[in-house]
């Protein structure tokens, strides 16, 4: 039997370790599964889509700026807005550049909300730990909190085209045919923003002492 929409958003975020997912108002992905569902297995494909890349769409969500506390609404915004648009995927190119467009897409939304504030994705101002880190967990903790940063100091198009071809390893091509751009501007904007990065980590290193 050819798990629903709904099943697998289950089955994710459990395997992940993150809570249940919330309710999204606007629209119910099972609904939305039933509605679409055929024969042809169109929902089982996308079923796998969503269990492989699940993790991928939430770093990549992150990594643009969407704060830790909201990332999960809106990982399942991005998959809506996936499945609603299924039927133009092109089975024979890799899915992760057409995911990172629909990501871009969402994360630009996100900014324009009214109660987006600052804050360094993946590190949540609420957690605390007693018991102190060992200096090399310490030392990891701040490089991570440092490249995050430096991150959120590239514009949005420029960071979605750094992370895609220098984090996650994706060909430009592939890229800039993802995001709907020509390919000497996608080569243009990622040669900018490898210096921007550059020049952001030296001057975040330089502002903050290494831990002892």
């Amino acid at each position: 039997m050819t798990d629903s929409l709904a099943d697998v958003q289950a089955r994710a975020m459990e395997r992940t370790g993150r809570a249940a997912a919330r309710e999204i108002p606007r629209e119910n992905p099972r609904e939305i599964a039933d509605e679409h569902r055929r024969e042809d297995g169109v929902d089982a494909e996308f079923g796998r889509v969503f269990e492989s890349e699940f993790d991928y769409v939430w770093n990549s969500l992150r990594r643009l700026g969407v704060r830790e506390a909201d990332l999960d609404d809106q990982v399942h915004e991005l998959f809506l807005r996936v499945h609603q648009r299924w039927d133009r995927r092109d089975p024979a190119r890799p899915v992760r550049p057409w995911l990172l467009a629909f990501a871009a897409r969402v994360a630009a939304d996100y900014r324009k909300l009214a109660y987006c504030r600052r804050e360094i994705p993946g590190l949540s101002p609420h957690a605390s730990d007693p018991a102190p880190l060992a200096d090399a967990a310490a030392y990891q903790a701040e490089l991570r909190a440092i490249v995050l940063d430096a991150l959120q100091r590239l514009p949005l198009d420029r960071r979605a085209l750094f992370i895609a071809v220098e984090i996650d390893g994706q060909s430009g091509p592939e890229v800039a045919e993802a995001l709907g751009i020509p390919l000497n501007t996608a080569y243009s904007r990622l040669r900018v923003a490898r210096t921007e990065f550059a020049s952001a980590l030296r001057e975040l290193r330089g502002s903050r002492k290494d831990p002892p």
